[in-house]
């Protein structure tokens, strides 16, 4: 368990895709628990492996609700309904904040710790903290599709 240190933009290995998990290993498992421990550390709620330097298919999510922490190998978006508008900042992109379009609703699918498949239906800030983080996993970032980006202020906290 350790907290890793988060790679910021624009280093390269934000905007490239990342590889499909083919094992779960002890060292996966240690990846999955180090993210979270970082995430919290850094006030985010959701981190994607590119996001400490490794490209691998695995993100963690925790917006603060009944689902608690997620832990999600080769995650995929298998649905998706309506639309929101709304704010988005990024770990890796500190000091901006974006108006970014997602979808209102999505249903993930991947594998948990233990090479479990779980699916997840999330609406509002989960639905977009997941298609925040997918997106790193194909190496795009907020800033790539924001309406809008401006810088944070005090009353606007930077938040993943």
């Amino acid at each position: 368990m350790a907290i890793r240190l988060i790679v910021k933009e624009p280093d390269q290995v934000l905007h490239k895709v990342a590889k499909e998990v083919t094992k779960i290993t002890p060292n996966v498992q240690k990846l999955l628990t180090d993210m979270a421990e970082t995430m919290y550390d850094a006030d985010g709620v959701g981190l994607a492996a590119p996001q400490v330097g490794i490209l691998k298919r695995i993100i963690v999510v925790d917006v603060g609700d009944e689902h608690g922490l997620i832990e999600l190998i080769n995650p995929e978006i298998i649905d998706q309904e309506g639309e929101q508008l709304g704010p988005e900042g990024c770990l890796s992109i500190p000091g901006l904040n974006g108006e970014v379009r997602r979808a209102f609703k999505v249903t993930v699918k991947g594998l948990d710790r233990n090479g479990n498949e779980i699916t997840i239906t999330g609406t509002d800030l989960l639905a977009r903290c997941f298609q925040h983080e997918i997106d790193h996993l194909n190496g795009v970032l907020f800033t790539d599709i924001a309406e809008k980006v401006y810088p944070v202020t005090n009353d606007r906290p930077v938040r993943e």
